[in-house]
Formats: C-alpha cells, structure tokens, sequence
C-alpha cells in the first residue's frame, strides 16, 4: 500500500458503529431474494460475507413495507421469514469481523401495479407520472401515473420506518440508512417537481422536508440515533425527479439531520451513476458543513481521489458500489495495488450464483495463473 492511500485505510467511529477502514460498501440493488417470501436466502449471506472486509456495508435497499416494492425479488423487512432470512447475512458478516447497516426503502411512485399488493396504483406525494420503466417480474413496464398519499395515510408509513429499524436490529444489523435519495418516496416528497401538494406536506421547504424528517426521527426513536443514517441526493435526476432550487432545500434538510445526531450523512455527490459536477449543480461542500457528524462520499471515486478526499477532511469515509460487485476483496485490492475486475452487467439483476458469488479474488485469480 502506498502512503497516499493510507488515509483509506483508518479506523472511524460513526455513532456506534466501528468502522475498521473507510472503504464503505454502497447498497446494490441485485434483486435476488427469494421469488416468494421475499426473504434472504444462503446465497445472500455468501455475498454479503465475501465482502465482509469493508469498513462498513449498507446492504441492499431493502422495502419497510409490500407497497414500498417496486422491482422484481427485491428483499423486504417486514416479515418473521424476512428478518430470519436477514440474520444469515448478517451472521456472515459479523463472523468475518464485519459492520453492516440495512437501508430503509419506499420506492413511491417508481413502481407498478404487478409489484403492488392486490395490484393496486403505486403511491407518491402527487398523481405525477415518470418517466422510466418498472422492472417486474414478467420484464420491463412504463411506470405508471401513482395515487397521491392521503394525509391520513402518511402517519402509518412514517411508524413503518419505525418497525423497519426495530427489525433490521432484531435480524442482527449494526444500524440502518434511511433512503432518502435516487428520486423514491422520501426524495419525491422533497422535491418540487414531484411534490405538489398544499397540505402540511408540500409548498414550502419546512413542508416539503417533513416527511423525511419524521421517517428518520421514527427510525431514531425507534433503535437509537447512534445507529441511523440517511442517504441524500442532492442534485441527482435520478429516476426522473428534480427540484427548482436544491441547495437551500437541501441545506435545511441537511442542518435538521445534523441536529438530530445521527450517525452519519451518506451523500451521492453529483448524479447518479453520472457526472459529479452536473451543469447547474451547487457546491456540495455546503452540506458538508452543515452537518455535525460521520460524511460519507459516493459518486465516481476511484481509490486515488477518495484517499485525496479523505485525507484533506473533504469525506470522512467513501461508498463504492459496482466495483464491489466483481471484487468481493475490493478493500485487498486497493490495498496492493492489484488490478480491478470489471462485472458481468448482464448478471446485475436478478438470476442466481452466476454474477453473484462466484468472482474470485485477485489472490484466486493469481493461483490459477500460477
């Protein structure tokens, strides 16, 4: 290992969760639960355990309820079966010295009625179609216009948030993250374009922010808030949603969560899975500020710029997501200077242990050569 990543690989406290290097594992949707329980299965426990050396792994968003689905095969955290299918994971993890948080999932609107209990309309804060496909299990659909919550509706999901974090501890993680991001219903009720209500529920920044806040401050009340975090995305279109003004919207959410204490703030910097300085995006380093805790980074880092980011006090910790995807020893990997292995796109979704649990690592990899 060079000097220069040295900074990578130290120790970091955030909440109660201890982290044992600052290469994070960010949450990958693989859609590989179990067809009809929806529960994790051994195979999901192998994954999870292969990657057990990162210093902290946000598991799979994970759906707080059956209407908060919205692709194929994707794990909930609902159900006896589910959380027993959660505690072999996170047995596996914890065997190899592992850290590992489940994230909180409301899709909203990014879903369809063959996803959806008695297939009934996906829910949003407003009937505003998006732009996109469901991922169902008979293939891709148009998303479909959802139904706007009631305002009777909103406290049951909020105290669902709740019960979410008081399983995910009871199936042995670590903490949760709330999904705050990548345009799914706590994101839809922030933003602008998504969010048209006129009730205590949209309109102004304080209203538009309130769902968020009360599904964080319920997983908070729920589990501690030591072990919550939130992740955000400030100025991502993912999944068609966007806001006219993001960074005071952003900036108060941001001080709200901060003042609440959670364990850390996980933020994709940029879009998703795109640019990390988009064309009118603000300086995000605002956010950074305003929050009095454990910042993670994501977004388009490779190991030389996160060790840089780290090491000026820019981020105190790093997410990557698909390189985890073909190098279950990513962490190794960037520690020797070893090479990295590009992933199977064709296996991202759904299937079996093919694309799954079966790449090697680059000392397997070596053997073979040998």
């Amino acid at each position: 290992m060079t000097d220069t990543l040295d900074p990578l690989f130290q120790p970091l406290k955030a909440g109660a969760l201890d982290l044992r290097n600052r290469i994070v594992m960010a949450p990958l949707t693989r859609s590989r639960a179990d067809h009809k329980s929806l529960a994790p299965r051994q195979m999901n426990a192998d994954y999870y355990g292969q990657r057990a050396s990162a210093g902290l792994i946000i598991a799979e968003a994970t759906q707080i309820m059956p209407e908060g689905q919205g692709y194929a095969w994707t794990p909930g955290i609902y159900s006896d079966e589910q959380i027993a299918g959660w505690k072999l994971v996170t047995d596996a993890v914890h065997a190899k010295g592992g850290t590992i948080v489940l994230q909180l999932w409301h899709v909203g609107r990014i879903s369809h009625r063959d996803l959806q209990p008695g297939g009934k309309l996906p829910v949003a804060p407003s009937a505003v179609k998006p732009e996109g496909k469901a991922f169902t299990e008979t293939g891709f659909k148009d998303l479909e216009t959802p139904r706007a919550l009631e305002l009777d509706e909103i406290p049951g999901i909020v105290a669902q948030y709740g019960q979410a974090a008081k399983n995910a501890v009871a199936a042995g993680f670590d903490g949760v993250e709330v999904h705050g991001a990548n345009g799914y219903l706590l994101d839809q009720f922030l933003r602008d374009k998504t969010n048209l209500r006129t009730d205590a529920y949209g309109g102004s920044i304080e209203n538009r922010a309130r769902f968020l806040l009360e599904a964080t401050q319920a997983a908070v009340d729920a589990i501690g808030k030591e072990r919550v975090g939130i992740r955000l995305s400030p100025v991502s279109p993912a999944n068609d949603c966007a806001d006219s003004n993001p960074e005071p919207l952003f900036t108060y959410v941001t001080e709200k969560l901060s003042e609440m204490g959670l364990a850390f703030l996980h933020v994709i910097e940029g879009e998703t899975r795109g640019s990390r300085a988009p064309e009118g995006a603000f300086d995000l380093s605002v956010l950074r500020r305003a929050f009095n805790g454990v910042y993670i980074g994501n977004n388009g880092y490779d190991p030389k710029l996160a060790a840089e980011r780290v090491a000026k006090g820019d981020v105190d910790a790093v997410a990557f997501g698909r390189p985890f995807i073909a190098n279950p020893d990513l962490v190794e990997r960037i520690r020797d200077g070893a090479p990295l292995a590009q992933p199977d796109e064709a296996t991202f979704y759904g299937g079996d242990a093919k694309g799954y649990v079966d790449y090697p690592t680059y000392r397997e990899t070596a053997a073979k050569v040998a």
